[in-house]
């Protein structure tokens, strides 16, 4: 897997998300603390709003960045984008009042729902062969994974000798190394040749998600993701020190459980992917999330809560790492900003229904309730999924183009077939809206 590495661009763009990462996990540990300094007992309602307000702006903001990441270098855009990140990360340590908090964390949000989508649609024209971006997604993967690890580890050791207050600190001083690392590459940006207003731009991604039938599987799966992912982030505290009576530790315990079983998958994903389509490796990760989290209602003690969390977090990273792989298969490389920009808006959407549904139905119903309601959205969402997305998925596919004429030198691409009909690697684009499928 590591052998990516040796490609220097990849190398120093993985180098780059990874120390932003680790610098987005101490600002977390921060903006913790912080919020209890300025609340005290209602810290939870500061960072659960804060947390709506993020998903709010990865929603909302990210189809309308990427409407304009095509007219800016896409290595100037996510300089641009780190150094925003930065300047709002130093602010953070001077907020005297609540609402200050909201404010800038829906500018750092917002400026993420930019970067990521834009970062991702990056990798595979960097990596074109397909076996080298799978296991750049399997790292991507990882580094997720080591990040909920390793930045609270960091956090703890720095705060023995330092106030948290520092910590934003590391988060500035991630995003500079984040911004000078993409600024010691040449990116690739592919442009449209097309001029489009800005409503066709914003809305493109969407309209060709949402035309293209294993992508709409993939939004079905990504709610099944996001099911059994939010009964994990949100009430695991509560399963291991409200039910069971036990310490932060053994909290932090089971949520390493659950990344520990997402990490393993993603070791072993590349080399599985070779034997298996993605649609099977997906769908039965999405299976697995369903069937586990539906066990969650009647387990007996945290001796089972670890196994559990580990299995979710094994179908977590099955069902959700391929994403990348149908993405990059169903798109030009022009339109791939706008395309992983909306998958990052609706996996985010589906996010958005699911966090406050655990943290609702548990406090209202029970988690043994909120388990079996989460359960049968992911299996719904399971079942949804294997319906929109046709078993026999094939890249290039045999289609006319009534109207188009005869001299228009589409034509040429591809391989002529019978009945005025030829054959290419089909995409949804302005030639193809879908119905000649």
């Amino acid at each position: 897997m590591l052998q990516i590495l040796s490609n220097r661009t990849y190398r120093h763009l993985f180098a780059a998300q990874v120390i932003a990462l680790l610098g987005t996990g101490l600002l977390t540990v921060a903006l913790g603390l912080l919020a209890f300094e300025l609340a005290g007992e209602s810290a939870g309602a500061v960072l659960g709003t804060a947390l709506a307000i993020k998903m709010i702006a990865y929603v909302g903001v990210a189809p309308v960045a990427s409407a304009f990441a095509e007219r800016v270098p896409r290595r100037a855009m996510l300089v641009a984008l780190d150094l925003m990140r930065a300047g709002v990360a130093l602010f953070l340590p001077f907020v005297t009042e609540i609402w200050q908090i909201y404010i800038l964390i829906f500018v750092l949000q917002s400026a993420s729902a930019a970067f990521t989508p834009t970062f991702q649609a990056t990798i595979p024209d960097v990596l074109p062969d397909e076996k080298e971006y799978t296991r750049a997604l399997s790292l991507t993967r990882l580094a997720y994974d080591l990040e909920n690890v390793a930045s609270p580890i960091l956090a703890a050791a720095l705060l023995t000798v330092i106030s948290f207050h520092n910590l934003f600190a590391g988060t500035v001083i991630g995003f500079l190394i984040s911004a000078s690392l993409v600024v010691s590459v040449v990116l690739p940006s592919p442009k449209s040749t097309t001029k489009r207003g800005i409503y066709d731009r914003t809305t493109r991604g969407i309209r060709i998600y949402l035309a293209t039938p294993r992508l709409r599987g993939l939004l079905a799966i990504n709610m099944a993701v996001a099911a059994a992912g939010a009964l994990v982030i949100v009430n695991t505290v509560v399963y291991v020190q409200g039910i069971f009576g036990l310490g932060q530790s053994d909290t932090a315990l089971a949520l390493a459980s659950f990344g520990g079983g997402s990490m393993l998958v993603a070791l072993v994903l590349p080399r599985l992917l070779d034997t298996i389509v993605d649609r099977t490796a997906m769908l039965a990760g999405a299976s697995v999330l369903a069937v586990a989290t539906i066990a969650v209602s009647a387990v007996p003690s945290y001796g089972w809560l670890l196994p559990l969390w580990f299995v979710i977090g094994a179908g977590y990273s099955m069902a959700q790492t391929p994403s990348g792989r149908l993405l990059r298969r169903s798109s030009h490389p022009e339109d791939r900003p706008a395309l992983f920009a909306a998958q990052f808006a609706l996996s985010h959407a589906c996010w958005l229904v699911t966090y406050p549904l655990a943290g609702w139905a548990g406090a209202t119903f029970g988690l043994p309730a909120t388990s079996i309601v989460l359960a049968l959205i992911a299996g719904s969402a399971v079942a949804v999924a294997s319906w929109l997305w046709p078993v026999v998925d094939p890249e290039i596919v045999a289609h006319s183009h009534d109207g188009l004429p005869a001299s228009h030198p589409h034509w040429n691409e591809g391989e002529a077939t019978e009945g005025n009909r030829h054959a290419h690697a089909f995409f949804i684009d302005d030639l193809h809206g879908g119905s000649s499928r």
